[in-house]
């Protein structure tokens, strides 16, 4: 990878709007029919639709994910790409019910935690690719201390989570319609290149940072949107374009003076954005494409 120049123009910070949303993610599987089962089955999504070599999942509403087939797809370890993509239910309960089905359907945890902000089940997909799904605390008890936001990796009350289902034993078809993506995580090579790229050029607000391998930012105060972090090593390499995993993600803006904003502030950064149907394509230093456009007029929940 090349030599990146690391901006501290403070005018290019902090400037995407409060009310951002995270659009489709698309991966690469190798199995479609698998990976439809398992997020189906396991989870609790909804297949959308499919055209062949991919599948459209999500909750009844705007699709979470998209899955593109590629049987020849290889696995690329130590690279730069998705650590994991976060679905956002809307309350514990309906963390509880998805809890619930993982047990029934004897699907694999890989942890679970409790961030003070959140409570998050982690698990990962037959090619590899990391989830979390979560629920958030109400903002109000979010915990401060000196002005800034406090999140920790505690251990999940595994036990006070399923005793939401003693008070509303309701069966859970599936995710609650009113599931969204809460926010994604990547693995970047260079913690302040990436710092500086999705600050200053696209524009989200720095949160938290996890000693120095990883860092949390957001828009509108959220506790994050992104995560990236160098835990596959400073200095990794984007994955070959035949490889599982991420795609692009997707943020979605209000308006067009808000995409025109962002194409402006890529350009001074230095990034041109590829221009597509309704919206612009770039990738990040690290080689995760990332898509933004002007959301559809319809409502629709948002974290935070």
């Amino acid at each position: 990878m090349g030599a990146v120049t690391v901006m501290t123009d403070p005018d290019l910070a902090h400037t995407l709007p409060n009310d951002i949303r995270l659009g489709a993610v698309h991966l690469t599987v190798r199995d479609l029919e698998r990976s439809v089962r398992y997020y189906r089955d396991a989870l609790g999504m909804q297949l959308h639709h499919d055209h062949g070599e991919a599948a459209h999942m999500g909750a009844g509403g705007d699709d979470l994910l998209v899955l593109h087939e590629r049987p020849d797809a290889v696995q690329a370890p130590r690279r730069s790409g998705l650590y994991h993509v976060a679905v956002l239910v809307p309350s514990r309960l309906h963390l509880a019910q998805v809890l619930q089905r993982l047990i029934d359907s004897e699907t694999q945890l890989q942890g679970a935690s409790d961030h003070l902000v959140s409570e998050a089940l982690y698990l990962s997909d037959p090619d590899g690719n990391g989830i979390e799904i979560y629920r958030d605390r109400p903002r109000s008890s979010w915990p401060y201390q000196s002005g800034s936001l406090q999140m920790a990796v505690d251990p999940l009350d595994i036990r006070g989570v399923l005793a939401e289902l003693e008070a509303d034993r309701t069966p859970g078809p599936g995710l609650h319609p009113g599931t969204v993506l809460g926010h994604m995580h990547l693995h970047v090579a260079d913690i302040a290149v990436a710092e500086a790229f999705y600050t200053q050029a696209v524009g989200f607000e720095m949160i938290v940072r996890y000693g120095g391998s990883a860092s949390f930012l957001a828009a509108g105060g959220y506790h994050h949107h992104l995560g990236i972090n160098t835990w596959n090593g400073v200095g990794a390499p984007p994955p070959p374009p035949d490889a599982v995993g991420l795609r692009q993600w997707a943020i979605e803006l209000p308006d067009e003076p808000a995409l025109a904003a962002l194409a402006a502030r890529l350009e001074r950064f230095g990034t041109a954005g590829e221009d597509r149907s309704g919206g612009l394509f770039v990738r990040d230093p690290s080689g995760n494409g990332l898509a933004a456009t002007i959301r559809a007029s319809e409502p629709r929940p948002s974290p935070g």
